[in-house]
């Protein structure tokens, strides 16, 4: 037996799993520095608005050095998926899905900028049904924003269908009284 075959291969560092890692590493960072900028009024005690800023930004700090320990070791992929290529079309489907949200849902508002990022990200993952994937998009996105407004009071988004709706609760609630 030669000293070659009794010594295990050396793993090779996986570049593009190792940007991962620092890329959420750089996330934590951003987190840790907005975190920094909550006003924290004295009269918190001990739980405070930071508390669970700083727990997200630990828990990226811990996934993202974990994630780096995988790169340096070789990778977390099976060989069979580190051979297989981009689906750089998908992607793109994804990346302009993501970026219609950012840039529609101030003039539209959260529901129907959802949708349409919804309708996308199906599109980019195969999907061909997009009256399905715009309804199933729809009631996600009614549930998130009226969860966040009505139940939390946390405004993410208000347009032209969120309006609508709203005047229709409130016309309903002022009927039966409640």
């Amino acid at each position: 037996m030669s000293s070659s075959d009794q010594q295990a291969a050396a793993p090779r560092l996986a570049v593009s799993e190792l940007l991962i890692g620092i890329g959420l590493l750089a996330c934590a960072g951003a987190v840790a520095w907005q975190t920094l900028a909550i006003p924290v009024s004295p009269l918190y005690s001990k739980v405070g608005p930071t508390v669970f800023p700083y727990l997200t930004m630990v828990g990226l700090v811990l996934l993202s050095l974990l994630l780096i320990l995988a790169a340096l070791r070789g990778g977390w992929q099976p060989e069979e998926e580190k051979e297989t290529s981009t689906d750089w079309r998908a992607m793109g489907f994804v990346v302009i899905g993501l970026l219609a949200n950012l840039l529609l849902i101030q003039s539209l508002g959260f529901t129907a900028a959802s949708v349409i990022m919804f309708v996308l990200v199906c599109y980019g993952f195969g999907s061909k049904r997009t009256l399905r994937d715009a309804g199933l998009g729809l009631i996600l996105a009614l549930a998130a924003y009226f969860g966040f407004a009505r139940a939390l009071g946390v405004n993410i988004g208000a347009g032209f269908i969120e309006n609508q709706l709203n005047t229709a609760i409130d016309a309903i609630i002022g009927t039966f009284g409640a």
